[in-house]
């Protein structure tokens, strides 16, 4: 059929045409927002689940919502090679300018720009030369250099800002996995200090499953500021409407048999069904979606995946990290023993430990209980097995 009017996007964050199962995430969602513009107290949410569920589509599709209602909303993504500050600095510049451009006079928000002019001064010498054009520092507020104290006055300062305009600020962080210990820390005591005094500013956040992990290692009261919805694979019943609802409304339909071999060889993750669907479409000749299209897609999708979902993934691995991978996918799917592992490998656990925590700091594996380990990416062990058939 015609590729111009497929309606499947795979890609990073890209919106599908029909995002299932996730309704009642986005009206948790939909409650904080307006509980928290209401004035009302309100736990902050951080999205969790592996590679390809949708977590970046969901934190879009709720920093829109917040937008559409009227919030100063900022969206960011962590990652390895630039820090929590140079992140968080540019939006929250432009949201003060915002609150300040507003009608009136408002000297919360000149405030919060002084504030946030400290809070650059006093980091100077971690973050490098940021220039944002920003007048004089509030001397004495946010200028001590220690991020875990600055951090939540200058969130402290944006809020009462937003609160003097009558507003709210929702920033929205993905790939929270990739801050360090010391910018999580800060950043969930500068959430407490906001929440203490019920100011209008909320985070949106979504990682890796290891990240309920290091919340609660870096504050013991991160699991009373946030809620930790988990995004999984969707449920047989999502899993069909999300294949069969974006055909269907262009006079298309899979076969049932073909629908089920969708789903199974997908295990229901939103990203592989989007995949499956793109190859099938371009490989179909006409309706309906037929099993034998679908055997012919698996193999166009597997080629597409290895060159470019894994491989880019496969290739920022060290050859200690791929042999670790590879037996790891030898054991099976599921958690896995790390000491096993570890035998596996000829080795004691303390001596791989290294490596393990390389992975885990890579976003590869995550530790789902203690001692064992499991990946981030979903069928990526059939992956590596491809890519490493023998022991080497």
């Amino acid at each position: 059929m015609d590729p111009r009017t497929n309606p499947f996007s795979p890609g990073a964050g890209t919106q599908p045409p029909e995002l299932a199962g996730r309704d009642s995430i986005l009206e948790k969602a939909n409650i904080v927002l307006a509980r928290i513009q209401a004035g009302r107290s309100s736990k902050s949410l951080i999205l969790v689940g592996l590679r390809g569920v949708g977590k970046t589509v969901l934190l879009n599709r709720i920093w829109d919502r917040a937008r559409a209602d009227g919030y100063n909303a900022a969206l960011v993504e962590a990652h390895e090679n630039k820090s929590l500050p140079e992140l968080l600095i540019p939006p929250v510049r432009q949201i003060l300018y915002s609150l300040d451009a507003m009608e009136n006079v408002s000297e919360k928000a000149k405030r919060g720009l002084r504030v946030l002019r400290s809070f650059v001064t006093g980091l100077r010498a971690k973050i490098g030369d940021i220039e944002i054009g920003i007048g004089e520092a509030e001397r004495g507020s946010a200028d001590s250099g220690d991020l875990e104290a600055d951090l939540g006055e200058l969130l402290v300062a944006v809020a009462e800002a937003a609160a003097d305009r009558q507003t709210a600020v929702a920033i929205c962080v993905d790939e929270l996995q990739y801050l360090s210990e010391l910018e999580l820390s800060a950043l969930i005591m500068a959430m407490h200090r906001v929440a203490q005094r019920n100011l209008p500013l909320t985070l949106v956040g979504a990682g890796l499953p290891q990240i309920i992990a290091l919340a609660g290692k870096s504050k013991s009261y991160a699991e009373r500021l946030f809620d930790f919805p988990e995004v999984g694979p969707l449920s047989p019943l999502d899993a069909r409407n999300a294949i069969q609802s974006p055909v269907r409304n262009q006079g298309v339909q899979f076969d049932e048999d073909a629908l089920d071999e969708v789903i199974r060889k997908t295990e229901r993750y939103p990203y592989f069904l989007q995949q499956w669907g793109h190859e099938a479409w371009n490989i179909a000749d006409a309706s309906p979606i037929t099993l034998q299209v679908v055997h012919a897609a698996t193999k166009s999708a597997i080629t597409n995946l290895d060159q470019s979902f894994f491989r880019v993934r496969f290739d920022r691995l060290t050859p200690r990290e791929k042999e670790y991978l590879r037996v790891l996918a030898t054991l099976g799917p599921g958690n896995q023993r790390s000491g096993e592992i570890a035998e596996k490998l000829g080795v004691k656990v303390q001596s791989v430990a290294p490596t393990r925590s390389g992975l885990i700091k890579k976003g590869m594996i995550y530790s789902p209980s203690h001692g064992d380990t499991a990946f981030t990416v979903p069928l990526f062990d059939a992956f590596m097995l491809r890519m490493m058939p023998h022991d080497r």
